[in-house]
């Protein structure tokens, strides 16, 4: 009999869903990169990505499953009629523990004909610590490859400090806790503040998550974040239904990413 961990490790098992980041100035906002949000098995008690995860922390199976996550989400990446940059969530620990997970991404996203250099890792992290010298070398390893690195999650839970010390990234993504409601409270406005102070001195960009109110968005385009991610300005989405959705391109998308895009989703199958 399956347990639901099988179940959730099954073939086809999770779904993957896409949410833009745009770039936004003014009136102007262009797609700057798609995060690649996770979806357990439809029908369960883990079908909501919080109650999944949790519960794969719970049964401290978050190599085989972030293995499980990587092959999903660039699976369905491949199907996209064009060429986006993806961010995937991947726990710290995994990179800590698992010596292999980064040649098993690099190979996972080369067979799905992706090239690597369009990934962005994103580390998530719900324990206190992890292996650092694993993870050290798992960081060298995806930079090699020509892989991106972001912290998730900025400004709560295990987001702190040591893990931006120890990671050295390239974009600080400020939680959404931390956003919502700046406009209105200052001490929300202080930190952020803080995190683009740091992120100038470390070389990183500010990604602010949870944008849900125009006067949110205000205050951070005032402090200068510009990349945004948030229910305002678009939900998750599958990839047929991002595609469709006409949020990818402004008017109509070109022909010939038209003519791909109905290759692509005519039959549900990717060539």
């Amino acid at each position: 009999m399956l347990t639901l961990l099988d179940t959730i490790l099954e073939p086809g098992s999770l779904a993957p869903v896409f949410q833009p980041i745009f770039r936004v100035h003014g009136q102007d906002r262009v797609v700057h990169s798609l995060e690649c949000l996770m979806r357990g098995p439809k029908g369960t008690s883990v079908e909501r990505a919080n109650i999944l995860f949790a519960y794969v922390r719970l049964k401290r199976a978050e190599i085989a499953v972030d293995r499980a996550c990587m092959r999903a989400a660039l699976q369905e990446a491949a199907r996209l009629p064009f060429e986006p940059r993806i961010s995937v969530n991947v726990h710290a620990s995994t990179l800590g523990r698992d010596a292999a997970f980064v040649s098993y991404l690099k190979d996972t996203a080369e067979s799905c004909g992706i090239s690597p250099r369009r990934l962005t890792v994103e580390l998530i992290e719900h324990a206190p610590f992890w292996d650092a010298a694993g993870i050290w070398r798992a960081i060298d390893e995806l930079r090699r490859f020509g892989m991106r690195l972001a912290v998730d999650d900025v400004g709560a839970g295990q987001s702190n400090y040591n893990m931006i010390l120890d990671c050295c990234p390239d974009a600080l993504k400020v939680d959404a806790y931390v956003v919502k409601g700046c406009h209105a409270d200052k001490h929300r406005v202080a930190v952020l503040e803080s995190v683009m102070t740091l992120a100038h001195k470390l070389g990183a960009q500010v990604v602010a998550e949870g944008i849900e109110e125009a006067r949110d968005l205000e205050v951070l385009l005032r402090l200068g974040i510009h990349l945004i991610q948030g229910y305002m300005l678009a939900r998750p989405m599958s990839a047929q239904a991002l595609v469709e959705s006409g949020v990818l391109w402004k008017g109509k998308p070109p022909g010939q990413a038209r003519a791909r895009a109905a290759m692509l989703f005519s039959d549900g199958v990717a060539r």
